[in-house]
Protein backbone atom coordinates (compact mmCIF):
# COMPACT_ATOMS: atom_id res chain seq x y z
CA UNK A 1 0.00 0.00 0.00
CA UNK A 2 1.36 3.72 -0.67
CA UNK A 3 2.81 5.26 2.12
CA UNK A 4 0.69 8.37 1.86
CA UNK A 5 -2.52 6.24 1.53
CA UNK A 6 -1.53 4.37 4.86
CA UNK A 7 -1.09 8.14 6.66
CA UNK A 8 -4.21 9.10 4.98
CA UNK A 9 -6.61 5.57 6.68
CA UNK A 10 -3.78 5.86 9.79
CA UNK A 11 -4.08 9.45 10.86
CA UNK A 12 -6.00 12.04 8.53
CA UNK A 13 -9.19 10.33 9.28
CA UNK A 14 -9.37 10.38 12.29
CA UNK A 15 -7.83 14.16 12.41
CA UNK A 16 -10.03 15.17 9.68
CA UNK A 17 -12.90 13.57 12.13
CA UNK A 18 -12.09 15.65 15.09
CA UNK A 19 -11.49 18.78 13.31
CA UNK A 20 -15.03 19.16 10.87
CA UNK A 21 -16.85 16.49 13.56
CA UNK A 22 -17.74 13.70 10.88
CA UNK A 23 -19.98 11.26 12.84
CA UNK A 24 -19.34 8.89 9.67
CA UNK A 25 -15.56 7.70 8.56
CA UNK A 26 -16.92 7.49 5.21
CA UNK A 27 -18.05 11.07 5.50
CA UNK A 28 -14.57 12.61 5.35
CA UNK A 29 -13.19 13.82 2.22
CA UNK A 30 -10.60 12.04 0.39
CA UNK A 31 -8.88 12.10 -3.20
CA UNK A 32 -10.67 10.91 -5.75
CA UNK A 33 -8.49 11.33 -8.90
CA UNK A 34 -5.41 13.55 -9.92
CA UNK A 35 -5.38 14.73 -13.72
CA UNK A 36 -2.47 15.48 -15.11
CA UNK A 37 -2.60 18.01 -19.05
CA UNK A 38 -0.23 19.33 -21.18
CA UNK A 39 -1.45 21.65 -23.51
CA UNK A 40 0.63 21.85 -26.46
CA UNK A 41 -0.81 24.56 -29.20
CA UNK A 42 2.74 24.83 -30.91
CA UNK A 43 2.49 21.53 -31.68
CA UNK A 44 0.05 22.16 -34.83
CA UNK A 45 3.72 23.62 -36.48
CA UNK A 46 5.98 20.80 -35.10
CA UNK A 47 4.52 17.12 -34.51
CA UNK A 48 7.45 15.93 -32.56
CA UNK A 49 7.09 18.24 -29.35
CA UNK A 50 3.99 15.72 -29.13
CA UNK A 51 6.26 12.77 -28.67
CA UNK A 52 8.57 14.10 -26.46
CA UNK A 53 5.43 15.63 -24.37
CA UNK A 54 4.19 12.16 -24.17
CA UNK A 55 7.13 10.22 -23.39
CA UNK A 56 7.54 13.28 -20.24
CA UNK A 57 3.97 12.69 -18.97
CA UNK A 58 3.87 8.71 -19.31
CA UNK A 59 7.62 9.09 -16.94
CA UNK A 60 5.98 11.67 -14.42
CA UNK A 61 2.81 9.98 -14.40
CA UNK A 62 3.60 5.80 -14.35
CA UNK A 63 1.04 5.74 -17.03
CA UNK A 64 0.65 6.14 -20.45
CA UNK A 65 -1.38 9.69 -21.39
CA UNK A 66 -4.18 9.62 -23.86
CA UNK A 67 -3.42 12.52 -26.92
CA UNK A 68 -5.90 14.94 -26.71
CA UNK A 69 -7.22 16.14 -30.44
CA UNK A 70 -8.74 19.56 -31.39
CA UNK A 71 -12.91 19.37 -32.06
CA UNK A 72 -13.22 22.17 -33.97
CA UNK A 73 -10.63 24.42 -36.53
CA UNK A 74 -9.68 27.50 -35.97
CA UNK A 75 -8.13 29.56 -38.83
CA UNK A 76 -6.49 31.92 -36.58
CA UNK A 77 -4.82 29.52 -34.93
CA UNK A 78 -3.92 27.48 -38.02
CA UNK A 79 -5.74 24.79 -36.52
CA UNK A 80 -7.64 22.00 -38.05
CA UNK A 81 -10.27 19.46 -36.53
CA UNK A 82 -8.24 16.16 -35.49
CA UNK A 83 -5.01 17.92 -34.72
CA UNK A 84 -3.02 16.61 -31.42
CA UNK A 85 -2.64 19.63 -29.27
CA UNK A 86 -2.19 18.16 -25.80
CA UNK A 87 -2.45 15.32 -23.79
CA UNK A 88 -3.19 14.13 -20.32
CA UNK A 89 -3.60 11.33 -17.64
CA UNK A 90 -5.99 10.47 -14.92
CA UNK A 91 -4.50 8.73 -12.17
CA UNK A 92 -6.68 6.68 -9.48
CA UNK A 93 -5.82 4.42 -6.80
CA UNK A 94 -2.13 3.90 -5.41
CA UNK A 95 -0.62 5.35 -8.53
CA UNK A 96 -2.79 8.90 -7.56
CA UNK A 97 -1.09 8.38 -4.19
CA UNK A 98 2.07 7.88 -5.18
CA UNK A 99 2.17 10.87 -7.38
CA UNK A 100 0.86 13.45 -4.92
CA UNK A 101 3.59 11.83 -2.47
CA UNK A 102 5.99 12.57 -5.40
CA UNK A 103 4.86 15.76 -5.67
CA UNK A 104 4.40 16.80 -2.05
CA UNK A 105 7.65 15.09 -0.84
CA UNK A 106 10.04 15.75 -3.43
CA UNK A 107 9.26 17.62 -7.05
CA UNK A 108 7.66 21.28 -5.38
CA UNK A 109 10.05 21.44 -2.48
CA UNK A 110 12.67 21.29 -5.74
CA UNK A 111 10.87 24.66 -7.11
CA UNK A 112 13.59 27.67 -7.15
CA UNK A 113 12.90 30.56 -4.89
CA UNK A 114 9.18 28.14 -3.46
CA UNK A 115 7.31 30.15 -0.79
CA UNK A 116 4.38 27.44 -1.06
CA UNK A 117 1.56 27.16 -3.23
CA UNK A 118 -1.56 29.45 -3.70
CA UNK A 119 -4.60 28.20 -1.63
CA UNK A 120 -6.51 30.16 -3.43
CA UNK A 121 -6.72 27.72 -6.39
CA UNK A 122 -9.71 25.95 -5.18
CA UNK A 123 -12.78 25.79 -7.50
CA UNK A 124 -15.68 26.12 -5.25
CA UNK A 125 -16.48 22.30 -4.23
CA UNK A 126 -12.68 21.56 -2.72
CA UNK A 127 -11.33 20.51 -6.07
CA UNK A 128 -7.31 21.99 -6.43
CA UNK A 129 -5.80 23.08 -9.48
CA UNK A 130 -2.02 23.91 -9.83
CA UNK A 131 -0.20 24.86 -12.85
CA UNK A 132 3.61 23.79 -13.07
CA UNK A 133 5.68 26.02 -15.50
CA UNK A 134 8.50 23.71 -16.58
CA UNK A 135 8.66 19.82 -16.32
CA UNK A 136 12.14 19.98 -15.32
CA UNK A 137 11.51 20.08 -11.49
CA UNK A 138 10.39 16.54 -11.82
CA UNK A 139 13.20 14.33 -11.10
CA UNK A 140 12.31 11.37 -13.41
CA UNK A 141 12.67 13.89 -16.38
CA UNK A 142 16.34 13.71 -18.08
CA UNK A 143 17.67 17.32 -18.21
CA UNK A 144 19.67 16.41 -21.62
CA UNK A 145 16.05 15.01 -23.69
CA UNK A 146 14.05 17.86 -23.37
CA UNK A 147 13.71 19.84 -26.32
CA UNK A 148 11.40 22.30 -24.93
CA UNK A 149 10.11 22.94 -21.16
CA UNK A 150 6.61 22.69 -21.21
CA UNK A 151 3.93 23.57 -18.90
CA UNK A 152 1.42 21.41 -17.00
CA UNK A 153 -1.67 21.86 -15.01
CA UNK A 154 -2.46 19.26 -12.29
CA UNK A 155 -6.30 18.97 -11.32
CA UNK A 156 -6.46 17.20 -7.39
CA UNK A 157 -10.06 16.29 -7.24
CA UNK A 158 -11.38 15.61 -3.40
CA UNK A 159 -14.82 14.36 -2.28
CA UNK A 160 -14.88 17.43 0.11
CA UNK A 161 -18.26 19.32 -0.41
CA UNK A 162 -16.03 22.81 0.68
CA UNK A 163 -12.93 24.70 -0.16
CA UNK A 164 -12.51 24.71 4.03
CA UNK A 165 -12.16 20.72 3.84
CA UNK A 166 -10.30 20.54 0.56
CA UNK A 167 -7.86 22.70 1.94
CA UNK A 168 -7.77 20.75 5.30
CA UNK A 169 -7.51 17.33 3.25
CA UNK A 170 -4.45 18.57 1.15
CA UNK A 171 -2.89 20.25 4.40
CA UNK A 172 -3.27 17.11 6.15
CA UNK A 173 -1.52 15.02 2.75
CA UNK A 174 1.43 17.00 3.30
CA UNK A 175 0.62 20.14 0.47
CA UNK A 176 2.64 23.05 1.17
CA UNK A 177 0.47 25.68 1.28
CA UNK A 178 1.91 29.61 0.93
CA UNK A 179 0.86 31.82 4.42
CA UNK A 180 -1.59 34.07 3.37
Amino acid sequence: MARLKEAYLKKIVPAMTKEFGYTNPMAVPKVQKISVNIGLGEATGNSKLMDGAVNELSQIAGQRPVINKARKSIAAFKLREGMAIGCSVTLRGDRMYEFLDRLVSVTLPRVRDFRGVSSKSFDGRGNYTLGIKDQLIFPEIDYNKVEKTKGMNICITTTAKTDAEGLALLKHLGMPFRAQ
